[in-house]
């Protein structure tokens, strides 16, 4: 994925590092790299979500570590540059503007940061279906729900994890949530 840094734009790219920097001062709940996937096929670039998310990953990693080490900008850049495979100009120049910027609150934000290696819930939906027939039944007329949830992982990539369940599972699970939410009234 790394080597995809040469087909992406410079302001993209940047958008992408600023994504990364946000999410690591907990600012947002993730990087949104589907919408700027998106945004990127329009402009003719040709890049996959998966390298996307990867590159988004690397900027993660690189930028955490430096935090982790305290590397200053220059430190930073000095670091890329001895890399067997150097980054693109353009790649360290955005790189270098925003650690520059931003760099001491990602460090803050580190130190403060438990090794969090759990995803985040950030929203959950649900809908009510019937299914009428199938291939191998003709007549089903079971409801069933399903239910969607947003979630960033670890690394700030945001994906939506979807189930069904029948109308008793669901009616366990929502009873669940108002026990959540009554113990958490108590704290």
């Amino acid at each position: 994925a790394a080597d995809k840094i040469d087909l992406i734009p410079q302001d993209f790219f940047a958008e992408l590092c600023e994504q990364v920097i946000q999410h690591l001062n907990h600012k947002t709940e993730g990087i949104n790299t589907v919408e700027l996937y998106q945004r990127l096929e329009m402009s003719g670039v040709e890049i996959t979500v998966s390298e996307l998310a990867k590159l988004a990953n690397i900027i993660s990693f690189l930028f955490s570590t430096a935090a982790r080490n305290h590397l200053s900008t220059e430190e930073l850049v000095a670091a890329l540059g001895s890399e067997v495979r150097a980054l693109p100009k353009h790649a360290v120049q955005v790189i270098r503007h925003v650690w520059n910027e931003q760099g001491k609150a990602v460090s803050v934000a580190e130190e403060a940061r438990n090794t969090d290696t759990v995803a985040q819930f950030i929203d959950l939906s649900w809908k009510l279906g019937v299914a009428m027939s199938s291939d191998t039944c003709r007549s089903l007329k079971y409801p069933y729900v399903t239910v969607t949830l947003k979630v960033a992982d670890p690394s700030g990539q945001v994906t939506n994890k979807s189930f069904e369940m029948t109308i008793p599972q669901f009616k366990n699970f929502s009873s669940q949530f108002k026990e959540m939410a009554a113990v958490l009234e108590t704290v």
